[in-house]
């Protein structure tokens, strides 16, 4: 059984009016700081996961929430994953550092996770007002149009982001964008992957690889993904799975793709797997 979709959207459009917007382009510098070097919070963020922490679990009895700054507080949280009860797995404000800025790219994401696998997920992107929900089987929707992922007519194309040291300064890589548009697109990371997301979905990207796989950035843009006709993998091959945040997960519109990034820059970088 899932929550009420529309009553989840509504929390989070209301959350994003009353704690977020209010202070975009407007924080005072003692209002940001840093969790690790280069890794922000604001107090925009604290705020907004205590308001979700409070109010998610009445739209669900008997689940819990895990959100991004509870966990930075206390790794043992991430363990709620493996239990009975369903997770609300909140980031409260993905794309910290461009919203500090005053840059317009910043996102809410929320996924509900039910015994290890996401059933349920909202992206929400506060300064335009798109909305992305899903359900596990029943497709992704946007403002009453279901969405699907798109490939180009011609791979050139392409636009996507790739995350990782090691893949953006490879060979591979430099062959195959170090002039800029390369022969499989343009790379842009913009440091907000719920803004990548959304614009995969509404087919502006096309192409996604990520090293770090918090749960809180990719347990709802996943079953987004994938209920849009997308196809994604772990960079082993396997299952994608919220609770397991190795190896990373590379995500194109079809399995084709797919098998043409892996042969192109996944195993040069990596070798052949198993």
């Amino acid at each position: 059984m899932l929550p009420d979709i529309e009553r989840v959207s509504a929390l989070i459009r209301e959350v994003a009016a009353e704690e977020m917007m209010p202070h975009f382009a407007t924080l005072d510098p003692e209002d940001i700081g840093e969790k690790a070097p280069g890794d922000f919070v604001t107090s925009v963020d604290l705020a907004s996961e205590r308001r979700f922490t409070q109010s998610l679990p009445d739209l669900m009895p008997g689940s819990v929430v895990l959100g991004e700054e509870a966990v930075a507080a206390d790794r043992a949280r991430l363990g709620l994953l493996a239990g009975n009860d369903p997770v609300w797995v909140v980031d409260p404000l993905d794309g910290t550092a461009n919203f500090a800025a005053g840059l317009p790219i910043f996102a809410v994401i929320v996924a509900l996770v039910r015994h290890g696998e996401t059933v349920a997920g909202w992206i929400y992107d506060p300064s335009t007002g798109r909305m992305a929900v899903a359900s596990r089987g029943d497709g992704a929707w946007m403002a009453g149009r279901r969405l699907r992922v798109r490939r180009p007519s011609q791979l050139r194309q392409m636009n996507g982001s790739i995350y990782g040291r090691k893949y953006r300064t490879s060979a591979a890589y430099r062959e195959i964008w170090g002039p800029g548009r390369g022969r499989l697109g343009h790379v842009f990371n913009a440091r907000c992957v719920g803004q990548e997301y959304l614009a995969r979905l509404q087919g502006r990207m096309h192409f996604g690889l990520y090293t770090r796989l918090n749960p809180w950035d990719h347990a709802a843009g996943c079953l987004m993904h994938e209920e849009a006709g997308g196809y994604l993998a772990r960079l082993n091959g396997e299952r994608y799975a919220p609770a397991e945040p190795v190896p990373g997960v590379l995500m194109t519109p079809d399995r084709e793709l797919w098998d043409e990034f892996r042969s192109s820059l996944l195993i040069p970088v990596e070798g052949e797997r198993d």
